[in-house]
C-alpha cells in the first residue's frame, strides 16, 4: 500500500511524457518522487505550472543562493507551521549548508541560527512579507539593498517568500504529508 499524499482523494491523470521524464528524474536525484508533485498529478497542466515556476524560483538564476532560498522557504514555512514544506526544505538546507545543526535551527527559529547580517535582514524581510505584508514599505526594501541586495535579488526574495506562502497555504488545506525519506536526509 502507498502512503497517503493528501487528505483528498484525487485520481492522478495520464501524465504527459515530459511530466514522466520529470518524475524519473526525481526519482534518479533524489531517489523519490516528492509527495507535493503528486499531490498535484491530478491535473498535468497544474503540475506543469506549479514545477516550472518552482524550478525557475529555486533552481534559475539569481543573485541568491540554493541555499538561501531554501532558507526564505523554511523561515516563511517555519511561521505558516507547514508540516511538509518544514520537513523537505529543512532537509534541503541540511543537505546545502552540510549543517544539520542550521536545518534545525531554521525549522524551529531562524533567529537562533548564526547568519550573517545579509542572511538575516533576508529572513527577517521573507518573514514580515508573510506575517504583515501590508506594512511593506522602501525602508524595508532599502534595508535589503543596504544589506547588498540588488533589485532583482530583492525580486526573488519576494518571490519566493511569497511562493512558499501559497505552497504552504494549499498543503494546510490539504493535509500534505512530506515522503517519509526527507526525515533521515542529511542527518
Amino acid at each position: 500500500m502507498s502512503e497517503k499524499v493528501t487528505a483528498l482523494d484525487l485520481a492522478a491523470t495520464d501524465l504527459s511524457d515530459a511530466t514522466k521524464s520529470y518524475f524519473a528524474k526525481c526519482e534518479e536525484k533524489l531517489g523519490l518522487v516528492p509527495n507535493v508533485l503528486k499531490a498535484y498529478a491530478f491535473d498535468d497542466r497544474k503540475l506543469r505550472a506549479f514545477t516550472d515556476m518552482y524550478n525557475e524560483l529555486m533552481l534559475g538564476e539569481s543573485g541568491l543562493s540554493k541555499l538561501e532560498r531554501e532558507m526564505i522557504a523554511v523561515a516563511v514555512s517555519s511561521v505558516n507551521h507547514c508540516y511538509y514544506c518544514l520537513t523537505a526544505h529543512g532537509a534541503a538546507v541540511r543537505q546545502l549548508s552540510n549543517d544539520p545543526q542550521l536545518g534545525e535551527q531554521m525549522v524551529m527559529n531562524y533567529r537562533a541560527a548564526e547568519l550573517s547580517p545579509k542572511q538575516k535582514a533576508m529572513l527577517d524581510f521573507a518573514v514580515k512579507l508573510t506575517e504583515r505584508p501590508d506594512t511593506i514599505e522602501e525602508h524595508d526594501r532599502q534595508g535589503l539593498r543596504d544589506a547588498g541586495f540588488s533589485e532583482r535579488d530583492i525580486w526573488d526574495i519576494a518571490a519566493t517568500a511569497s511562493f512558499f506562502n501559497m505552497s504552504n497555504r494549499v498543503a494546510a488545506a490539504v493535509d500534505m504529508r512530506p515522503n517519509v525519506e526527507y526525515h533521515a536526509m542529511a542527518r
